[in-house]
């Protein structure tokens, strides 16, 4: 029944933390009052947080416009937005139709629908654009005919996020706004591990070195102002050298990726989470290097599917 239906992610999204769920509740804060997530993404943290009943007052925000939008509309116009794309065909020439067309000339709804018809659609549901900002992301290859509608969950989805703030912002304008007992969940585009793990062309420009030491500085400031603080990252030297002299706990847990010009290279990869807050089951030790990270404590085997990118 649509009534009993919980919200899960309504969009596939590189690097989404489906699959790291456990060991991000495991490590959450005792109390918090107002979540942030400034790098929405599939929203996959404030969805299982909404089905825990924790979430009192969120900020969820993202730089990507289409992706607000796309969120705000399913917010309030769930039903307008479920018509559009139920009356969308599977076909590729369709595809690059819809692909074809300029997001700033459409209404909200039609924005929200294109983007998930395309999420749903394209190659391996990923979300890329070029230098100009246009998708470019090619149509997928499917065993049959996915489901491009969930109009359960789309409902349920709209029901969770009533009330909450939605906001297009860098996440410093965003985070400046977070004081003492907040909780900030940052999942940002990764530092790669390799000049071929490199995928952080959400917005044109990418997601910078510079802007990785602006995350720093950003979660630095929180942390004296007693705001909790999660990030997930990859396990380059960069997050170490970056976050550990912060004052940061870090521990590693492997996660399965899909995204990597080399296949060989894909499949099961250490990641980053680190807080700033002790939590339970933590021994509370602050690491100054990954290799001194205890591995029967930190390191777990978390499973996934393809499904699980988002």
């Amino acid at each position: 029944m649509i009534g009993n239906q919980t919200p899960r992610p309504f969009l596939k999204w590189a690097g989404g933390k489906t699959q790291l769920l456990d060991e991000l509740v495991r490590r959450l804060p005792q109390r918090f009052v107002v979540y942030y997530e400034p790098f929405l993404g599939s929203g996959a943290l404030f969805f299982q947080l909404y089905r825990m009943k924790l979430i009192k007052r969120a900020v969820l925000s993202d730089i990507n416009r289409e992706l607000i939008v796309t969120y705000s509309a399913v917010r309030d116009s769930v039903d307008d937005v479920i018509e559009i794309i139920s009356s969308f065909p599977y076909d590729r020439d369709f595809f690059y139709q819809l692909r074809s067309m300029d997001p700033d000339k459409l209404d909200p709804t039609m924005i929200a629908a294109r983007m998930i018809y395309l999420n749903k659609t394209g190659f391996n549901g990923l979300y890329r654009v070029n230098r100009n900002g246009q998708f470019n992301v090619p149509f997928g290859s499917h065993a049959g005919v996915p489901k491009i509608v969930d109009k359960d969950n789309l409902i349920a989805v709209s029901r969770a996020l009533k009330g909450v703030e939605l906001i297009c912002a860098d996440f410093q304008e965003v985070l400046s706004r977070a004081v003492a007992g907040d909780f900030v969940y940052c999942d940002p585009p990764y530092v790669p591990i390799s000049q071929t793990s490199r995928f952080t062309e959400y917005q044109p420009g990418g997601f910078t070195d510079s802007d990785q030491e602006r995350l720093r500085s950003m979660c630095e400031t929180l942390s004296s102002n007693g705001v909790n603080v999660m990030i997930s990252n990859s396990s380059a030297e960069p997050v170490r050298s970056r976050f550990l002299p912060a004052g940061f706990r870090c521990e590693l847990v492997n996660a399965r990726r899909f995204i990597n010009s080399v296949g060989s290279k894909r499949g099961i990869v250490p990641e980053a989470i680190l807080t700033n807050y002790p939590f339970i089951g933590s021994s509370g030790k602050l690491y100054d290097s990954f290799k001194d990270l205890p591995q029967a404590q930190s390191v777990r085997s978390v499973s996934s599917t393809m499904e699980d990118v988002c």
